[in-house]
């Protein structure tokens, strides 16, 4: 993992949360390879030795704006998912903000932690191997959430929730592309709207005959 760089020297004099939006807009129009400091620079306003001072390499960089992605556009997200009061409605909920955040003018287009490993060397595998553990991290969220559905009796006792998961948890970086490639928020909610029936139903308990 990339150890989080600890800022060194003088006070910044800059909004952190501003610059960070300005690497990631560099980052996810060049990748990170192609992307080079001196272009990161340019983008956030600050000199070389303020950005080295205040994020370290430039894999430190990118996973802090990645990071500061995640944390603006998807936190809430992911906490709605687990909040729900049944799976349906989470799974249908997470996936409906899915196909709003990733075709947002607000954010990148596509999921950047599905799309930032584009363009890295094995040179720079510690960023691939950052960016395998956030993927996996969504895909735990949707296995503890179908767990949860189980317990709660919202699925049947035999689904298979480790495939299920890593099926939607596919189905999510599917969509990640299509944003990228310009897939509209229409035709992205409609593909969740048929992705969703691959959420099965409890059987409903037989009912009592009166005697």
């Amino acid at each position: 993992m990339i150890p989080q760089h600890q800022s060194k020297g003088k006070p910044r004099t800059f909004d952190r949360e501003a610059v960070l939006k300005k690497a990631l807009t560099v980052f996810w129009k060049r990748g990170y390879e192609p992307a080079s400091m001196s272009e990161l620079c340019e983008a956030m306003e600050i000199n070389p030795p303020s950005l080295y001072a205040a994020f370290g390499n430039k894999a430190q960089l990118f996973m802090e704006a990645v990071n500061h992605y995640e944390n603006v556009y998807w936190n809430d997200a992911w906490q709605r998912l687990e909040d729900a009061p049944d799976v349906r409605t989470a799974m249908v909920g997470f996936f409906q903000d899915a196909a709003q955040i990733l075709t947002s003018q607000d954010a990148p287009c596509g999921c950047m932690v599905v799309l930032g490993a584009a363009n890295v060397s094995r040179e720079s595998q510690d960023v691939n191997d950052a960016l395998k553990a956030l993927r996996e991290e969504g895909k735990d969220c949707f296995l503890a959430r179908l767990k949860q559905g189980v317990a709660d009796g919202d699925l049947p006792v035999d689904t298979d929730v480790d495939t299920l998961a890593s099926t939607l948890n596919t189905l999510f970086h599917g969509m990640s592309i299509q944003a990228r490639d310009g897939v509209s928020q229409a035709e992205l909610q409609r593909v969740v709207t048929i992705a969703m029936t691959l959420i099965p139903t409890p059987v409903a308990s037989p009912k009592r005959r009166r005697a």
